[in-house]
């Protein structure tokens, strides 16, 4: 994975187990505004192919916009998303056509939030069956079985028929990530899914991003925790006020950052 921004161009870091063509998510020069608020100014990215790359960074940085750039939640003005060769900004939000409107991205990017958005009139099963039938047109006897699996696989065989309310914050991250799983995603990205759960819970989630993980699944996950950072990201970048200002291995940039914003943001953090 590389990144910089549009005006720092920091040195190239070779990603590993990189797709045939070297990369298989790249941005190029996003750019977001929000009204007069330059959010993202012109960050570039690649990562390969089972990756995990964890974003760090105070609040305000532009980290979860990134995220929403990615899946087209929030569409850049400029720039460029490209995935496995087919640029994500390029397809037709008005085509019928999966291959060629949004759905093709909604199939291929999955996205967890940090406060689950879960529908809360329906049960766990629910949340998991509703994607792939509503947006891949699947029928319910097909995906009700791998519906159930996804479910125990995240640890919770035994509560598909429980609404999100008699669920606990942990539990409904996990309903959450079954739900995003379903679609069959390309890459998924995380954002601070744990940042909204008692300390208590933030374990059981953490575990299931780490399976994940070690079965090869491409994740992009913006976090505060630097543990899994360190334990299991591939690269760790650093945002400020919208750009990269550093990125490498956890290693290098968790224990010996070469930037002062950096260092100062580190500093802070794993004081606490």
């Amino acid at each position: 994975m590389t990144m910089t921004d549009a005006e720092s161009v920091a040195p190239k870091v070779e990603p590993t187990g990189t797709s045939a063509d070297g990369t298989f998510l790249r941005l190029e020069n996003v750019h977001k505004r929000f009204g007069k608020l330059h959010v993202l100014r012109g960050v570039n990215m690649e990562v390969a192919k089972g990756e995990v790359v964890c974003v760090i960074g105070p609040s305000g940085s532009g980290k979860s916009t990134l995220l929403r750039c990615i899946n087209l939640l929030e569409p850049p003005e400029e720039g460029n998303v490209i995935l496995e060769g087919k640029n994500l900004c390029a397809v037709d939000p008005r085509a019928d056509e999966d291959e060629e409107g949004v759905d093709y991205v909604r199939r291929r990017v999955g996205i967890v939030f940090q406060q689950f958005n879960l529908f809360p009139h329906k049960t766990a099963l629910e949340n998991v069956t509703l994607g792939p039938e509503k947006v891949l047109g699947r029928s319910s006897s097909e995906v009700r079985p791998e519906a159930e699996a996804l479910l125990g696989r995240v640890g919770l065989a035994d509560k598909i028929n429980e609404y999100p309310d008699r669920l606990s914050g942990g539990q409904q991250q996990r309903v959450a990530i079954a739900r995003a799983l379903a679609m069959d995603p390309h890459v998924i990205l995380f954002d601070e899914v744990t940042s909204a759960l008692d300390p208590e819970l933030v374990k059981e989630v953490l575990d299931v991003m780490r399976e994940l993980a070690s079965e090869g699944m491409t994740m992009v996950v913006v976090t505060h925790e630097m543990g899994f950072a360190r334990e299991v990201a591939s690269q760790v970048v650093f945002m400020d006020a919208g750009v990269v200002v550093e990125h490498g291995k956890p290693a290098d940039v968790l224990e010996n950052p070469k930037e002062e914003r950096t260092k100062r943001f580190l500093g802070l953090v794993l004081e606490h």
